[in-house]
């Protein structure tokens, strides 16, 4: 096994996964019975927090309303946000999901970020609430 120290450090771990982002709206579910709701983002980018390299993928959302539905438009300019972010895949994914929860409150949700390989590796990151 090898000692190669690669610079990482807390700061590049925790960059990103607090940052403040445009408000989430959303709008009344009109619906009693449960539903799934899915929503791709083809062309999500954020960068590397230690290289500042891009990261490019596809962001799923996948949830059950409860009371509130997502509001696409405030959306996307969430998504925006990431774009010159320096963030971890991993953080990307866990973040969008306490966002997306604190904004309607659903019932389940996963979220799904599959990232476009790097250096022959390929991630795709899967964070979920309220499934079991």
């Amino acid at each position: 096994m090898s000692d190669i120290d690669f610079g990482y450090t807390k700061g590049h771990a925790k960059k990103g996964a607090d940052a403040k982002l445009p408000k989430i709206e959303c709008w009344e579910n009109q619906y009693k019975r449960d539903y799934e709701i899915k929503i791709v983002l083809p062309e999500f980018t954020s960068v590397c927090p230690k290289t500042g390299l891009p990261d490019f993928g596809v962001i799923t959302i996948d949830y059950v309303p409860n009371k509130l539905c997502l509001e696409l438009k405030s959306l996307k300019y969430y998504f925006l946000e990431y774009r010159d972010m320096g963030i971890f895949m991993e953080n990307t994914a866990n973040k969008i999901l306490d966002d997306v929860v604190a904004a309607c409150k659903p019932k389940r949700a996963v979220i799904t970020a599959e990232f476009t390989p790097r250096g022959g590796l390929k991630s795709v990151i899967t964070a979920k609430y309220g499934v079991k």
